[in-house]
């Protein structure tokens, strides 16, 4: 990430009201740094989610917490063969692809940022995605993540993004979405949607582990990620 656009988070973030001030007080952590993972900037694998949590804050590390574990489980599983043996293995195996969340601040009481707030930071993640990330597929981890991709952009691109999310195949399809800058730079993106992988999503959460291994292996992650 430039100086010019980690300037841009963190002045966006002293005019934010909402952040949780007493996690980042709790361990020591400025809460005006954007909570980025961004991985390899060729990374051809890329996880967009919806905010940090607690964990987040305290390793200054996106999906690093309960859910994010559950990814991280299944992504060394996945490469490796075998179970995820410790947390710093689970660091080491996300530092290979890119990682990415709606608003990268945590919110007082983990719940979601307004859509306010997700569209004052749509323009500074859109151009991660597009200018900072040479990669081109993302896997969505729950409905709030995979609709970031409409706000800000065409009518057309929402209505898509609504109408896939819709289908009963949504977790094994992939989408195909334009995402437009407001200078028109643009990035054309395949996004591979998944539940949230939170305990509380007692509809997908047993499922979530074959759910991403299958994502894994239609993505062919082993063979890419070397």
């Amino acid at each position: 990430m430039t100086d010019t656009l980690k300037k841009a988070f963190r002045d966006e973030a002293r005019r934010l009201e909402g952040i949780d001030l007493e996690a980042y007080r709790q361990f020591d952590k400025d809460p005006c740094e954007p909570i980025i993972g961004l991985g390899p900037r060729d990374a051809p694998i890329g996880f967009f989610g919806r905010d940090p949590g607690r964990q987040e804050v305290k390793w200054g590390e996106p999906f690093i917490g309960s859910g994010g574990q559950k990814v991280r489980k299944g992504l060394y599983q996945h490469l490796y063969g075998e179970p995820l043996p410790d947390f710093d293995a689970s660091r080491e195996v996300g530092r290979r692809v890119f990682w990415v969340n709606t608003v990268p601040y945590k919110p007082t009481g983990n719940k979601a940022w307004s859509m306010a707030v997700k569209k004052r930071f749509q323009p500074l993640m859109a151009e991660l995605l597009v200018e900072h990330w040479q990669g081109r597929e993302l896997i969505t981890l729950g409905r709030e993540a995979f609709a970031w991709f409409g706000i800000n952009q065409p009518r057309e691109a929402r209505q898509a993004l609504e109408a896939f999310w819709s289908r009963g195949d949504r977790f094994e399809a992939s989408h195909t979405t334009t995402l437009v800058l407001d200078d028109k730079r643009e990035a054309t993106l395949s996004l591979a949607p998944l539940p949230h992988p939170s305990p509380l999503n007692q509809t997908w959460f047993k499922r979530f582990p074959a759910l991403l291994e299958a994502r894994l292996k239609a993505l062919d992650v082993a063979s890419r990620l070397g």
